[in-house]
């Protein structure tokens, strides 16, 4: 696996780690950032992690943020 998918997943870290814990979302961001947490350990480390996994994940989270952000803007 490339870099990419580990640039984008460290991105949506720091990103979701700033959601407010008033957020609807934000539970389920807590959940979602753990996951990634354990992925980005894996990459790292050179384990193999599930492509699938690890675009479900991305996809989570860029859907949390978008929902997050709706919630600020109202």
């Amino acid at each position: 696996m490339n870099e990419e998918p580990l640039r984008i997943l460290l991105f949506l870290l720091s990103r979701l780690e700033r959601i407010s814990a008033d957020s609807s979302v934000a539970y389920r961001a807590s959940g979602v950032r753990g996951s990634m947490l354990r992925v980005v350990e894996k990459l790292e480390a050179g384990r193999p992690v599930s492509s699938q996994d690890v675009k479900r994940l991305i996809k989570s989270g860029y859907e949390l943020l978008v929902k997050a952000a709706s919630e600020k803007i109202r």
